[in-house]
């Protein structure tokens, strides 16, 4: 498995994603206004794994720049489509990885990244460019499902079966402490982990870190 089989796999259920329900909207919600509420009008954000776009649409008109990015070109092209019918001068859609976009010069205030963390292939990695495409003391805000967290059942048996089958992608197996271990390492401050679900038990936290 590699990142190219991941951006086929998300490419492959693109429409489908677009096409699914939010599983709890008000948690949803909760995430959006406490996101908006920390970041500046004049900021210039990046989204990471923005999928086709659904919290961009609802962030991207309270700040200046808004650039929202995802490894599946299926996913951008869907999210293309949407912009497209609904312009928001703010907002760019883009094809690309954290690690891609080091190469070029742009920092950003704040990096989001909202059901993100657990998809990607080396978290450490992953973080240590998150830290550096952010400007000094710039925000880091994300939420993620925490495998390791939930129902052992779901991280034995369930996980494993549907990807060998194609039918999940890759998911890194970690807990919400393992998490904040690993942005810490990365040179984070981990200011806040909050609980944003309005129902059952939250193993998606939202945790909010700073550079340091």
């Amino acid at each position: 498995m590699s990142l190219a089989s991941d951006a086929a796999f998300w490419d492959r259920t693109s429409r489908r994603y677009a096409r699914s329900a939010i599983a709890d909207p008000a948690g949803f919600e909760r995430t959006l206004e406490r996101t908006r509420a920390l970041l500046e009008p004049d900021a210039s954000v990046l989204e990471l794994g923005c999928g086709t776009g659904t919290a961009a649409f609802r962030i991207a008109g309270h700040v200046r720049q808004y650039v929202a990015t995802d490894l599946s070109a299926g996913m951008i092209a869907i999210a293309n489509e949407r912009h497209a019918a609904v312009p928001v001068p703010a907002l760019v859609f883009r094809t690309a990885t954290a690690e891609a976009l080091m190469q070029e010069a742009a920092r950003f205030d704040a990096v989001l990244g909202f059901n993100y963390l657990h998809l990607v292939r080396d978290l450490p990695g992953t973080l240590r460019c998150i830290h550096a495409l952010l400007g000094a003391q710039g925000l880091f805000i994300s939420t993620t499902p925490c495998v390791r967290d939930m129902n052992p059942l779901i991280r034995l048996a369930l996980l494993p079966a549907m990807r060998a089958i194609g039918k999940a992608p890759h998911a890194g197996v970690f807990g919400a402490q393992d998490l904040s271990r690993h942005m810490d390492a990365a040179g984070f401050d981990v200011l806040a982990i909050e609980s944003h679900a309005t129902k059952g038990k939250d193993d998606c936290p939202c945790i909010v870190a700073r550079k340091r």
